[in-house]
């Protein structure tokens, strides 16, 4: 029979004024930790931690200690930090294997002996096994009295000259809203449309807009160029098969999937599993195409993450399938409905 244990600890931490500024500026590495999740955790790039500390790659060890700030200056409170560690334990039976556990808990080999201090592959009947942890850290901001300090504010869209686009085999509204960086409601508006339904060889109206800084264009231009080379790399891989524990087109799991397709796009990510891009992901509510979606491997394990993808909008995600390889799937589908965690975006 397995038996899963599932242990939290949660610690607050009030950032302190009198701290040195030696503990505001640098980080020492712990079991787990990337570039990635150590740049998205105090608000800074890969290419910043890389350049403050002399990097030639993405390598890095436990207990070495990175700059994450070139501040110098004493801190004064600013956040209360809440960490939440999660662990799930397994009860090892007989003819399991290190491999095997892994494979069925949707994490890697050396995740699995790396959380259980294991140097071989020797494991016994009985013998409880951690096949997940999780650190969530939440910043909550303390208020600022800074009369001085500027508030961004949002440039409305003034309507402009229409562009009329033809739809394609394989476009959706949300595909093509963001590839002109419109929303699917303006081309519905823009079109007198009551659904998503389009068809191939339809025309539709595509509203352009003005009114935004032209030095914020290429930037956003950028951005919706990233996410539309994610999603069309994404689709060049579709009947792939799958292929556990691999990342390049002769074979994917699901988490390499994802990575070779991001790198492919110009991201800088790391080879991670499904579950720690799950935990470094920021929880999305209105997802848009390019967002990842994850799932856990039965209704009532909605704690443990063993499946991902990427959204694709209008309910549809592609991803690697273990039975079917790289294939477009839809939320709608009972098996993905049962077991969809949430999605995040990186």
């Amino acid at each position: 029979m397995k038996k899963h244990i599932v242990t939290l600890s949660t610690a607050a931490v009030l950032s302190s004024g009198l701290a040195t500024s030696a503990m505001a500026s640098t980080y020492t590495v712990k079991s787990g930790d990337s570039l990635s999740k150590i740049a998205h955790a105090h608000n800074t790039s890969i290419a910043k931690l890389k350049e403050l500390n002399q990097l030639s790659s993405d390598v890095i060890h436990i207990n070495q200690k990175l700059k994450v700030s070139e501040s110098t200056s004493t801190p004064t409170p600013k956040t209360v930090t809440l960490q939440k560690t999660s662990t799930v334990s397994y009860s090892v039976k007989s003819g399991d294997t290190l491999i095997k556990i892994a494979n069925h808990h949707g994490i890697t080999l050396a995740e699995l002996q790396d959380w259980n201090q294991l140097s071989g592959h020797l494991i016994y009947p009985g013998q409880k096994l951690v096949v997940s942890k999780s650190t969530n850290t939440t910043a909550i901001a303390l208020p600022e009295n800074d009369p001085l300090k500027t508030v961004e504010k949002a440039t409305p869209k003034v309507p402009l000259s229409d562009t009329s686009y033809t739809v394609k085999k394989g476009d959706y509204l949300s595909l093509i809203a963001s590839k002109y960086g419109v929303s699917v409601n303006d081309i519905k508006s823009a079109n007198n449309l009551t659904s998503n339904t389009i068809y191939v060889g339809q025309k539709l109206k595509i509203a352009k807009a003005a009114g935004t800084q032209a030095e914020d264009t290429p930037a956003l231009e950028n951005a919706d160029n990233k996410i539309a080379t994610v999603i069309s790399e994404a689709k060049k891989q579709i009947g792939v098969p799958y292929s556990w524990a691999g990342s390049s087109p002769s074979g994917f799991d699901c988490s390499g999937f994802v990575y070779y397709v991001f790198k492919k796009a110009g991201y800088q990510i790391s080879r991670l599993s499904s579950s720690t891009y799950f935990d470094m992901g920021k929880k999305v509510t209105s997802p848009q195409p390019g967002d990842l979606v994850f799932f856990s491997p039965a209704e009532n394990k909605k704690h443990l993450i063993s499946h991902m993808g990427i959204y694709l909008g209008d309910r549809q995600f592609i991803h690697a399938s273990s039975s079917k390889g790289v294939r477009i799937s839809s939320l709608e589908e009972t098996y993905y409905q049962k077991r969809f965690t949430g999605f995040r975006r990186l």
